[in-house]
């Protein structure tokens, strides 16, 4: 079979079921490129060369859902005002955008957006310092329409572990597992991306709703703390939850993550912070490229974490979440959020089934949502919200 013809078949497939893609931080980059002004960068338009997203390309790219990042860094002096703000942002996208871009809550929401041609907008929060250690303004960014929360981003938070930071509560406190609880109440998925493996084990513990990965790979295909372990992966089946593969080189190419160990001094040697993607930075990013070419990775290095995520955790429990516009770097052939199609393809290469591709694109990530809203509707019926406080239950 051709890889033209492939590549056919993969258009296809996703015009039936396209992609639900777990994370996308478009948003910030509104904020860090263009003050959120939609007249200076409008994405209904043509290519802008420092954004991975507009709306041609998540048409080119088969885009079904996309669950837009509201993320606001930790040392942020405000998260929750600056949450509210990208919050904000996604509700001006989709004013402007009602052609082609759907608001959506549920799953049902999901569906309809589907049936009618546009590309269901969903919003995930990213760190748990966006709640300010309040359950209260976990509930507020519930009722604002964030439908997932990532429980750190890549500093701790007082109530559970980040992926790279130095331990401090060994996974969850009680208040961190009260906020599971709070979230499991009001329908709001539990992220596990970004969170340490310890946080990962201790949320599955302690959640009674599927979890969700929301752009994550698979650390026995490239070991780096930002993936998910094989015991991990295998609780999934029972949890119900999902793992949505990212796409950013360095997590999932392992010569990439040396590089980017080098790369990342590089950044702070010069005074700025490792994640920082303004021109200014991205200039230094590409004066050390020069110097020390950079590790290319591939659509077949991500094909080969959803191998192994699928032999470990089954195609029920697999999804998509490339992190565009988040990232400084892109996998050859995925380049933007035009790119799903060539992964489908390889994908039908390597013998995947029609039926377990339509589970990856589209059907398991709306059945996971779907399973949490009934979670919740069950957890409404005998109990209300919950006035913990962080001094209360950690002291």
């Amino acid at each position: 079979m051709s890889g033209v013809t492939n590549l056919d078949e993969a258009r296809a497939l996703l015009r039936e079921f396209p992609v639900v893609d777990g994370h996308n931080d478009l948003p910030w980059a509104l904020r860090e490129k263009s003050g959120y002004d939609l007249d200076r960068l409008d994405i209904a338009g043509h290519q802008h060369e420092h954004l991975h997203t507009d709306i041609p390309r998540l048409r080119a790219g088969g885009v079904g859902a996309q669950y837009w990042s509201v993320y606001v860094p930790a040392e942020h002096p405000d998260p929750v005002a600056a949450t509210l703000e990208q919050i904000d942002c996604v509700r001006q996208l989709l004013d402007r955008y009602q052609a082609d871009l759907a608001p959506a809550l549920t799953a049902a929401d999901m569906e309809a957006a589907r049936a009618e041609g546009r590309i269901a907008s969903l919003m995930g929060a990213e760190g748990g310092h966006s709640i300010a250690n309040s359950l209260g303004a976990l509930r507020g960014l519930h009722a604002l329409g964030v439908r997932y929360m990532t429980l750190t981003h890549n500093s701790n938070v007082d109530w559970a572990d980040s992926a790279t930071d130095t331990p401090k509560a060994d996974g969850l406190t009680a208040f961190g597992r009260e906020v599971v609880r709070e979230m499991n109440r009001i329908g709001m998925l539990v992220d596990l991306s970004h969170v340490a493996a310890s946080t990962m084990r201790d949320a599955l513990d302690t959640t009674s709703a599927p979890v969700i990965f929301s752009h994550s790979s698979a650390r026995a295909v490239c070991d780096h703390p930002r993936n998910i372990p094989d015991d991990v992966l295998e609780r999934l089946p029972a949890n119900g939850g999902m793992a949505m593969v990212t796409f950013v080189p360095k997590f999932v190419l392992q010569a990439a993550v040396d590089w980017t160990a080098a790369a990342d001094e590089n950044m702070r040697a010069h005074g700025l912070h490792h994640l920082d993607t303004t021109a200014e930075a991205m200039r230094i990013h590409r004066a050390f490229e020069e110097r020390t070419p950079r590790p290319v990775a591939t659509v077949s290095v991500v094909a080969d974490h959803l191998d192994h995520m699928r032999e470990v955790a089954g195609i029920d429990h697999l999804g998509i979440g490339g992190d565009y516009d988040g990232t400084a770097f892109t996998p050859d052939g995925l380049d933007d959020v035009s790119g799903y199609p060539n992964l489908i393809a390889e994908l039908l290469e390597r013998g995947w089934s029609k039926a377990d591709l339509a589970k990856l694109t589209w059907q398991n990530a709306v059945r996971v949502l779907g399973a949490a809203e009934d979670v919740a509707r069950d957890l409404q019926s005998r109990r209300g919200p919950s006035h913990a406080t962080i001094e209360s239950l950690d002291g």
